[in-house]
């Protein structure tokens, strides 16, 4: 897939050039070879997504073209005699239509895989193995009020009760009044938590810091050792258990390829050497979607269940620059506009992801007789399945002037609101 296949064709005699056409987002299949197992069902004009800026310009001779799109001839290969194929495009993300077709004919068809995984199969197998994994040892989890924390706090308490304690930080970077209903939540959930109130630690730590990786970075060292120092309160602690999803090792890892890494996650790599807690990460092969799934298998709560996607640093990376105690107050105050709204209208679950970005620009704006020279805010909503690719949500024109007035009107230091309509790729769903 993708550089795997333009290896394929360079390694056996074929050639790998720059194309003269990019092509990052969606495409078409312009021509589907009918006798080809892989692509069986999939229609001609079928719509992919690509991500490259190389093509492959010369085929090996025992190789045939079985797809094209309108721009690239090698839209995918068979090696002529083998099952052996090669995409330029992914058909293992959501916005390729026909992707899991692709997938199941090579698969099941191809490759005579079984269908067993089902979300209660997973939590079955997962329990198992983490009472295996970690006896009668205790557990220290770090609850962040999202989806994937949250999950992987109720497979540890089936698997080992109360010897999980879970810990929810108030880093000073979450939504508006979040610390509290969530901390609320948690507790209904029979979750054994405590909540921590490390607003001015993370807070200070950021101050002056304006590069995302260094944010993350910070976020991430304050993350561990506040931790640290509340395992330490806890007897016998011996683990860190952590919400890692599939999707963060993949952006935060390049493994000795081209690949290259796209951004640190708070929860993966980077720990301090002198941690005295070993990782555990029953969420780590799976993707959001299956997280979900798996969520509602181990009965949480469906207010956090579809809770959308939220940066485990926080407001710090949806906050482009410094930032400030104001800055935070703002963001917290337009995001809690948007989202509400999103509520409010039924729209909530028909997007994947949606926050505001608080801009460092400035504008010329007019309210009442006066000028003014303020922010200016992005409103950024997407749809996705597994968060890998996305597209902007074509969010009513009338919903977006309404939110736009709202924030401008209500929260102090704004005058500008623009909505982002970029695609993942080429963009990444966060600003930072």
């Amino acid at each position: 897939i993708c550089y795997g296949a333009q290896y394929l064709a360079h390694a056996y005699g074929g050639e790998v050039a720059p194309a003269a056409s990019r092509e990052y987002g969606r495409a078409n299949l312009a021509s589907v070879d009918p006798e080809a197992s892989l692509l069986d069902g999939v229609s001609s004009g079928s719509q992919v997504w690509m991500s490259h800026g190389d093509t492959i310009v010369r085929m090996p001779d025992h190789y045939r073209i079985i797809s094209s799109t309108g721009d690239i001839e090698v839209g995918a290969f068979q090696i002529t005699g083998e099952s052996t194929f090669g995409l330029q495009f992914h058909p293992e993300v959501h916005h390729t239509t026909e992707g899991r077709k692709i997938l199941h004919n090579f698969l099941v068809g191809t490759c005579g895989c079984g269908q067993l995984w089902t979300p209660d199969s997973f939590v079955e197998s997962t329990v198992s193995e983490l009472r295996e994994k970690l006896g009668n040892d205790r557990v220290v989890l770090g609850l962040s009020g999202g989806v994937d924390s949250s999950v992987a706090a109720m497979l540890l308490h089936k698997a080992i009760g109360d010897h999980l304690t879970s810990i929810f930080v108030d880093n000073g970077l979450l939504r508006k009044d979040e610390f509290t209903k969530v901390l609320a939540t948690y507790k209904k959930l029979g979750l054994n938590v405590i909540g921590v109130d490390a607003r001015k630690k993370f807070l200070d730590d950021l101050k002056g810091i304006t590069d995302p990786e260094l944010k993350r970075k910070s976020i991430g060292r304050n993350f561990i050792e506040v931790f640290e120092e509340e395992a330490g309160k806890l007897e016998d602690v011996k683990w860190l258990a952590q919400g890692t999803i599939y999707p963060d090792v993949i952006e935060s890892v390049s493994v000795n390829g081209p690949s290259a890494k796209i951004k640190s996650h708070h929860n993966v790599g980077g720990l301090p050497e002198m941690m005295n807690l070993d990782i555990v990460e029953p969420l780590k092969l799976l993707f959001k979607d299956e997280v979900r799934k798996v969520g509602k298998s181990v009965g949480l709560d469906p207010i956090i269940r579809n809770r959308h996607p939220f940066p485990g640093p926080g407001l710090a990376v949806r906050i482009l620059g410094d930032i400030t105690e104001e800055k935070v107050r703002m963001l917290q105050e337009a995001d809690d506009i948007f989202i509400g709204g999103l509520m409010e209208t039924g729209l909530y679950e028909e997007v994947w992801q949606a926050g505001v970005v608080l801009l460092p620009v400035q504008s010329v704006g007019v309210m009442g007789d006066e000028r003014t020279y303020e922010l200016a805010v992005a409103l950024r909503a997407v749809t996705s399945v597994d968060g890998m690719t996305a597209d902007w949500a074509k969010l009513p024109y009338d919903f977006l002037a309404r939110v736009s007035n709202d924030i401008i009107n209500k929260v102090r230091g704004i005058n500008r609101v623009v909505y982002d309509i970029s695609s993942k790729p080429p963009a990444t769903i966060e600003w930072e």
